[in-house]
């Protein structure tokens, strides 16, 4: 979806459209959750605190969230989703990978069942959002990503390589600043160099996750989408420590996730479960709660393999305030 949460209130309260404004957990002490595109210029971004935002740009209107209206919409536009095929991964409360392999023969085609989406969102929920299909969720992300908002990218397989030769490597979904500052340190700052650049230097300067970059940079992805409804009745375990105090301290952080995967691959092992999906929840100073998944395309259930994958999601967020809780 396209600025999700503010949109839905612009579309509650039209007042808004045309003006910069966004949402916050309070309208005294929190941080932006969703900005419109109006405010974008004044780079204002989700996680920076509301007081930097109003600074930027002080004819900022701010809107206190309603997350139970965000959740209701959002049931709403998935169940949509859901009448073209029964493969919907939900990623988030605005985001959805569909393989809709299978679908294609009762709806024509990918690029039809993506036009159809979006006309029914826009007609039913009165939004817009954005689509990119895909060979795989690496490329169908990038996609969704290239033309917002409102739009619809497609990405043939033929066409991989010469879509990513001169792209940005920050284009791709899991390379935040941070690995984006990495790579450009060592004369990496395409996609069509970072697939050519040999897995063994890769795994020596980012160890595991190497060959998983030079996958990336060639747009490469075989992590299936895995439906909510096959996972309902799966048993899922977690773990989670509140911070003595809350820390910026990066190697602190990385430490407490270690212990955290150790002590879920632990209760893993011991009762005989593997599982395929790890999800990071990240609580800040000002209680803004914030989870992101990963789905896997094997099962696993080391710590040091549960480790990596959260790692690396944690290493692909911003964090714009102190850590409270992992």
């Amino acid at each position: 979806m396209d600025a999700f949460f503010i949109s839905v209130e612009e579309r509650d309260d039209p007042s808004l459209r045309g003006k910069p404004a966004a949402v916050c957990g309070s309208l005294s002490r929190s941080v932006v959750t969703s900005a419109n595109y109006e405010a974008r210029p004044f780079g204002i971004r989700a996680g920076m605190p509301v007081q930097e935002a109003k600074r930027r740009c002080p004819p900022l209107i701010l809107v206190e969230g309603d997350h139970s209206k965000y959740t209701e919409t959002s049931a709403r536009i998935f169940s949509i989703m859901k009448d073209y095929t029964p493969l919907v991964e939900v990623a988030s409360i605005d985001e959805a990978y569909l393989d809709v392999t299978q679908s294609q023969l009762l709806f024509k085609s990918a690029l039809h069942i993506a036009q159809s989406i979006k006309e029914r969102i826009r007609e039913k929920e009165r939004l817009t959002c954005s689509i990119g299909v895909a060979p795989n969720k690496l490329l169908a992300k990038l996609g969704s990503r290239l033309q917002k908002p409102d739009g619809l990218v497609i990405i043939e397989k033929e066409k991989v390589e010469e879509i990513l030769k001169d792209l940005p490597v920050s284009s791709l979904h899991g390379i935040g600043p941070k690995l984006e500052e990495a790579l450009k340190s060592i004369g990496i700052s395409t996609c069509g160099q970072l697939g050519k650049v040999h897995v063994s230097f890769l795994k020596k300067r980012f160890g595991v996750i190497g060959e998983r970059l030079q996958e990336m940079g060639l747009g490469l992805d075989d992590s299936p989408v895995v439906p909510f409804d096959e996972e309902e009745d799966a048993k899922s375990i977690s773990h989670s420590v509140t911070l003595e105090e809350d820390t910026s301290d990066s190697n602190l952080l990385r430490k407490v996730l270690l212990q955290l995967s150790e002590r879920v691959s632990r209760r893993m092992r011991k009762d005989g479960f593997y599982g395929r999906r790890v999800v990071l929840t990240v609580r800040y100073s000002d209680f803004y709660t914030f989870s992101k998944q990963k789905a896997l395309s094997r099962w696993i259930n080391s710590g040091n393999e549960i480790f990596r994958e959260a790692l690396e999601i944690f290493e692909s967020l911003p964090h714009p305030k102190p850590i409270r809780l992992l």
